[in-house]
């Protein structure tokens, strides 16, 4: 195997950091404090959105950041999860005595909940609430708790939590992954301690191997260092999915062979080996679910910021004399959530068998495609969230500035409420080089797919789905160019 262009393990300090046993703890303590201080304040502090922490740090600094650093490195913010360190800290206390269902192990749970949280967000008007946001946050926090005080390993990060499921698959246009470096090295290990954990046996003599997956330790052996929680082992890991990149199987391996590594972003999403913990991705409907809700629900929650919308929902609940929002809402999600993703790539997987000859079935055939819209998709939260962080990076200031003064602290003087961002002028080249970047990325993946489906004629299987990448991509540049609403600033009122 050709030794890694890059691997962040290897850089001075930053790699000895991380390679810390307690690395990430380091990490999460400092943000576990910002989200006390996030709910707090959204409780007790000002009930007008753009000064109060809760709104602005979560809906305009964390998301903006979160979708930056995955494309610019990785799933970092797995990593720092505060939730986990409560969860760790609890499980110091009480030990979780179940195994996860067998027939929830899928994505199904967190696809609900992803499309829940953008109906709720919406519904509720979650950017203007802090104290919606606060309770969001402590609801998250209980969540965690429960699951993984009742159930093994990571449950909670794998089947349920709807960040992590946007985490994982937007890290599939990640530039670093989390693999091993040399594969001869993991197969003459005959331990296997990236997927089941360092233990010593009391009395200094070390046990290697111990199956960290058993909730019952055997007597007179202590756990050095947990395994893969997530159940990837390493050897046969192929791409991001399901990495939380919370390095345990860096520093269980005993022979220094795991690295976060370079590779070409979206690499993943071009092929289709079996990948350790998750099977193959085309027998996945769950996980092609998850990247259809990713892709349209990012034109779905811009759209749900510019004007247009409410010409549509006054038009609906026109059509069927509705006063409530949520049933009017509800049409509108299952539309662009169900219909119109069942349209287009049934359509798209229909042309692919009709030119290009496929002998997949519609489904397999849809669910094979799908993988291929992540690119545009994440270009459309890029873009979005990018210009709500971009153009409100230092409202940030002034807010801090009213938190601190409300406690007597008084900095720089009055709150700088006229310090917001950069002008939208600056903002909206970058927007649209976030969507070509992801429209170019979707492309490459159709026509890698095709070339291995219809290598007589690659173009006929790749014209359908490149029609359709065409159609989602001019949507999105249509809404990034409308007056969007800036939520949760001043700018906003």
């Amino acid at each position: 195997m050709d030794a890694p262009h890059f691997d962040l393990l290897r850089v001075p300090i930053l790699g000895g950091f991380l390679r810390w046993r307690h690395s990430r703890t380091a990490l999460q303590i400092p943000v576990l404090l910002v989200a006390v201080l996030m709910i707090l304040h959204g409780l007790l502090g000002p009930t007008l959105a753009p000064k109060n922490l809760a709104t602005v740090l979560t809906w305009v600094h964390f998301r903006g950041a979160l979708v930056l650093v995955l494309l610019c490195a990785g799933n970092f913010f797995c990593l720092a999860c505060p939730f986990m360190l409560v969860r760790n800290a609890a499980r110091r206390l009480f030990r979780p005595r179940f195994n996860w269902p067998r027939f929830l192990r899928n994505k199904w749970i967190s696809v609900a909940l992803f499309i829940a949280i953008l109906f709720a967000y919406e519904l509720f008007s979650l950017w203007s609430s802090p104290l919606w946001t606060a309770l969001l946050a402590i609801a998250y926090f209980v969540a965690v708790l429960v699951i993984d005080g009742l159930f093994k390993h990571a449950a909670f990060c794998k089947f349920v939590c709807p960040i992590g499921q946007f985490n994982f698959i937007a890290s599939a246009l990640s530039p670093l992954e989390v693999q091993v470096r040399d594969q001869g090295v993991c197969e003459r290990c005959a331990t296997k301690d990236c997927i089941r954990g360092r233990r010593e046996i009391v009395g200094g003599h070390t046990s290697a191997g111990a199956d960290a997956h058993s909730s019952r330790v055997p007597p007179g052996l202590v756990i050095l260092q947990r395994g893969c929680e997530l159940a990837l082992f390493q050897p046969r890991k192929v791409g991001n999915m399901d990495c939380t990149f919370c390095l345990d199987c860096v520093h269980a391996c005993p022979h220094d062979n795991v690295g976060v590594t370079s590779r070409l972003p979206a690499a993943e999403l071009m092929i289709d080996p079996i990948r350790s913990g998750i099977g193959y991705f085309s027998h996945r409907k769950d996980i092609a679910a998850l990247a259809v809700v990713f892709s349209f629900g990012a034109l779905l929650n811009a759209f749900g910021m510019v004007s247009p919308v409410y010409a549509l929902e006054a038009w609906i609940a026109k059509l069927l004399s509705e006063s409530h929002q949520a049933p009017v809402l509800g049409i509108i999600f299952v539309v662009f959530l169900i219909i119109e993703p069942a349209i287009l790539l049934g359509a798209a997987a229909w042309l692919t068998r009709v030119l290009g000859g496929s002998q997949l079935a519609l489904i397999p055939l849809a669910v094979r495609y799908s993988y291929a819209l992540v690119p545009l998709g994440f270009g459309m939260w890029l873009a979005h969230y990018g210009f709500h962080f971009f153009t409100g990076i230092l409202t940030i200031v002034p807010v801090i500035q009213t938190a601190l003064a409300s406690l007597g602290v008084h900095v720089f003087g009055a709150p700088l409420w006229t310090w917001t961002g950069l002008p939208t002028r600056f903002v909206q080249p970058m927007e649209l080089g976030f969507l070509l970047l992801g429209f170019a990325g979707s492309l490459l993946v159709v026509h890698t797919l095709a070339e291995e489906d219809c290598a007589p004629h690659p173009m006929r299987a790749f014209v359908p789905w490149a029609a359709v990448c065409v159609l989602v991509g001019l949507a999105s540049v249509w809404l990034m160019f409308q007056p969007m609403e800036m939520r949760a600033t001043m700018m906003g009122g």
